[in-house]
């Protein structure tokens, strides 16, 4: 294979691991109602209530929320941004491998930047919650669908 086919194919990669990181998040965090099944979307009371949190503890847990989703906004504004540049080079009358590589290489960056504020707050949250609590939610992350991303929905369809 030519390295600019491994490179585009890394960076379709690196877009699929974007959009099932982002949806997952946004599921989780972004809504503030993940499910704790597939499908049960609708019956889902909300973390706050689904962790039984104590009136300081939603109060110390919306004060960790309120950064962190400001966070992972601006983070997600900017990987959109590079990933439709990306996909213009890509498809470009002339790609160029500099750029596209370019764009992978930060997109990359920014997805790893992510992937620690994720961590982070998740370790804010563990702080907040007693023994229980943390094996609720750590159930409840660990059920979260994965799915098939959209660009590889695309594929199969």
């Amino acid at each position: 294979m030519k390295a600019s086919t491994l490179r585009l194919a890394l960076a379709l990669s690196l877009l699929v691991n974007l959009g099932a990181l982002g949806a997952v998040g946004y599921r989780i965090l972004g809504t503030g109602a993940a499910p704790h099944e597939a499908g049960a979307a609708d019956s889902f009371p909300g973390l706050a209530r689904y962790l039984s949190l104590s009136a300081e503890q939603q109060r110390r847990w919306h004060e960790a929320e309120t950064t962190f989703i400001g966070l992972l906004a601006d983070g997600g504004d900017e990987i959109l941004r590079r990933r439709n540049r990306l996909i213009d080079e890509v498809f470009a009358e002339a790609p160029d491998a500099a750029r596209i590589e370019a764009e992978r290489a930060r997109i990359a960056q920014l997805q790893d930047e992510r992937q620690r504020i994720v961590i982070e707050q998740l370790l804010r949250e563990r702080e907040i919650l007693d023994a229980g609590q943390r094996e609720r939610l750590a159930q409840l992350l660990r059920n979260q669908p994965t799915g098939v991303s959209g660009f590889e929905q695309l594929h199969r369809d």
